[in-house]
């Protein structure tokens, strides 16, 4: 399918017409002419995937049994999860057709293709994307969608140029749960909202190491991208999360769910907090650690209308969750099992069924198929994720200076000087957008 006005109905006329027309018996199979329905190979969105480590190999299988899609090629700085990646594709379509690219720029080149995933590490989501954008291609990109604030204004300002049809991974607004929670919410079952309390598991630290030479069929340079270069060193490698350059901790990778859930039930989508600060952070002991992100703290926001948001890092991976506090009760969803609980508990009687949980993106995936059909805005676009992933940034900004910060969501400036010059970090040539 071309994303930018399909030829398809004219080809289906054409067979149809060549059946009709034909004296001699012809059998063409129904999924052909997108018949008892099949889609059509000239109705197909042709897809590509640029990054395709574990994220990559969760998500790909709800992209996969979309019948509306075809995956034509992947592109990865890792040599065997190049050649895995092409193994899974093909297997699902019988065939050997997928083609593999070390370089991302070569995939986007490609005319034949429609759309991009991007689940590479979190330092290459808003470049690659912007990429994707100057090449004519949709994106379907995993959170967080970048890494500094101004980096995602830019990425917002770069989809809007280009008419990109553009969706962030933050697929809980498309899980049954969090529906349910922001529709009790948005009723009123709690009263007036008065804060958003979520939870993200403790981060991890990591030992000081040596650098090693790169592994064989890694393409280092490739993978690294837009930031800082470095010697190659396991620990920073590895656990890239724990980096500022690479990552931003856990309260930002995971939290950014969250701050989506919270703009979103809050109706807040295209503004944000005015206030930010942070306690009771503990950093990684610089003489024992190479890391540099938070293990534990909290972080807070607040809205101008008083409304609070807080997320707390700490516990273990299996403890997250989000809860919506009002004055005649409160409405929680725990992440891991899915499960809602509330006060009063009548409000779980207007629940019908469980629909789909967080781990199936299909619907999400959905979304944003019938988005690039229609070229209308997916659940999250560029704006509304840049405004969740904002939040977050902020208060990462906040806790590393060690000050309360106010902000203006209208002209996304802090009032301090310092907090303004942490927005945007340069990227590596030839990564510059």
């Amino acid at each position: 399918m071309k994303s930018r006005g399909s030829t398809a109905t004219t080809r289906r006329r054409f067979l149809r017409g060549c059946l009709a027309a034909s004296a001699a018996p012809l059998v063409v199979p129904g999924r052909v002419l997108g018949l008892d329905g099949a889609v059509a190979p000239s109705n197909r969105i042709a897809f590509g995937a640029i990054g395709v480590g574990p994220r990559a190999r969760h998500i790909l299988p709800n992209f996969l049994w979309q019948p509306a899609v075809q995956w034509v090629a992947v592109s990865e700085a890792r040599a065997d999860r190049l050649a895995s990646a092409k193994v899974m594709i093909d297997t699902h379509y019988g065939n050997s057709a997928c083609r593999t690219y070390k370089d991302f720029r070569e995939l986007l080149a490609c005319p034949d293709i429609d759309a991009v995933l991007i689940a590479t590490g979190n330092r290459w989501h808003a470049v690659a994307s912007m990429f994707a954008a100057h090449a004519g291609k949709d994106v379907y990109c995993e959170k967080p969608i970048s890494l500094t604030l101004e980096e995602g204004r830019r990425l917002v300002e770069t989809c809007r140029r280009f008419g990109t049809i553009y969706q962030a991974g933050t697929q809980r607004r498309s899980t049954a749960s969090y529906l349910f929670a922001r529709e009790m919410v948005r009723q009123g079952r709690i009263g007036r909202i008065r804060a958003v309390e979520s939870q993200v598991w403790c981060g991890a630290t990591v030992p000081h190491g040596k650098p090693v030479p790169v592994p064989e069929g890694w393409d280092y340079d490739q993978w690294l991208g837009p930031v800082q270069w470095r010697p190659f060193v396991p620990g920073r490698v590895n656990s890239w999360t724990c980096f500022w350059d690479t990552g931003e901790g856990m309260h930002t990778d995971m939290g950014t769910h969250y701050t989506d859930q919270m703009q979103w039930v809050l109706g807040a989508d295209h503004t944000g907090p005015v206030h930010f600060e942070s306690s009771d952070i503990v950093w990684p002991d610089p003489a024992k650690f190479m890391s540099e992100t938070a293990i534990s703290g909290t972080f807070r926001c607040r809205y101008a209308n008083g409304v609070e948001g807080v997320i707390y890092q700490r516990g273990g991976f299996k403890d997250r969750y989000i809860r919506y506090i009002g004055d005649e009760g409160w409405i929680q969803v725990d992440d891991d099992t899915d499960i809602v609980t509330a006060q009063p508990a009548s409000i779980l009687g207007m629940r019908s069924g469980a629909g789909v949980g967080w781990g199936d993106a299909s619907v999400h995936i959905t979304d944003f198929l019938d988005a690039i059909r229609s070229r209308r805005q997916p659940l999250c676009n560029p704006e509304v994720a840049h405004r969740a992933q904002s939040i977050v940034g902020a208060m990462t900004i906040s806790a590393r200076l060690n000050r309360a910060l106010a902000w203006d969501p209208a002209a996304e400036r802090f009032d301090c000087e310092a907090a303004n010059r942490m927005m945007y970090r340069a990227p590596r040539a030839p990564w510059c957008v």
